[in-house]
């Protein structure tokens, strides 16, 4: 299911249709959290959650950043839990019983990486690898860039571009984020097919960084 099929299917379901409308109302999006970003999400959580209905998984993944709080705001640690919160009021009116209201809740509650949570079922440990992937690769290397924009980061030290000689500080400089966090992300993954893209997409940024290497001399 890619992201031109997740539409569809959001579209071809009421349901989902009236959650994404409501998703979208709520939703303060950035460059690193755009609708793409819900749609791609809510495709590798269906890809990963093996035989959860297709609604719950992508219910999940719209909501899972509704609250969306920057990077560097002092709240970002409560960003799930108010996402999960927000879970929690829309999806009843929607029809969702009490018991897949709270799965999808604590799913979004324990996909995020500032927790540290070990996910609770099935659809968590989807939820989380698939927001995971989105920090990998090619768009991941984007919304790491961007993010870093967003909060006045430079994109690297041009003295010191591989902090040889002084310690890592990704606030400032966009590819020590790569080194403080997001190389070591696939062996934080919980299913085994979004371990693999893990690592496919990680072999891209280590290609990326040895690129950077050659043009910088």
């Amino acid at each position: 299911m890619n992201s031109l099929t997740i539409r569809e299917y959001i579209n071809s379901d009421p349901v989902l249709t009236r959650l994404f409308a409501e998703v979208e109302r709520r939703y303060e999006a950035d460059a690193a959290h755009d609708l793409g970003h819900l749609f791609r999400v809510a495709d590798w959580t269906v890809r990963l959650s093996g035989d959860i209905e297709p609604r719950t998984s992508i219910a999940a993944a719209l909501l899972h950043d509704v609250v969306n709080v920057p990077k560097n705001h002092a709240d970002r640690g409560v960003a799930s839990e108010r996402s999960a919160d927000v879970a929690r009021e829309v999806l009843p009116p929607l029809g969702f019983d009490a018991a897949t209201t709270e799965l999808i809740a604590q799913a979004i509650v324990d996909h995020s990486f500032s927790r540290g949570a070990v996910p609770r079922s099935d659809l968590g440990r989807a939820l989380q690898d698939a927001d995971r992937l989105e920090a990998l690769g090619v768009i991941g290397t984007f919304r790491c860039i961007a993010t870093g924009v967003r909060f006045g980061a430079h994109f690297f030290d041009a003295a010191d571009p591989w902090a040889v000689n002084r310690p890592l500080d990704d606030k400032r400089f966009s590819v020590d984020h790569f080194f403080t966090k997001l190389l070591k992300l696939p062996e934080t993954f919980q299913t085994a097919d979004g371990r693999a893209e893990a690592n496919r997409r990680v072999a891209i940024m280590h290609a990326l960084l040895a690129a950077l290497g050659e043009e910088l001399g």
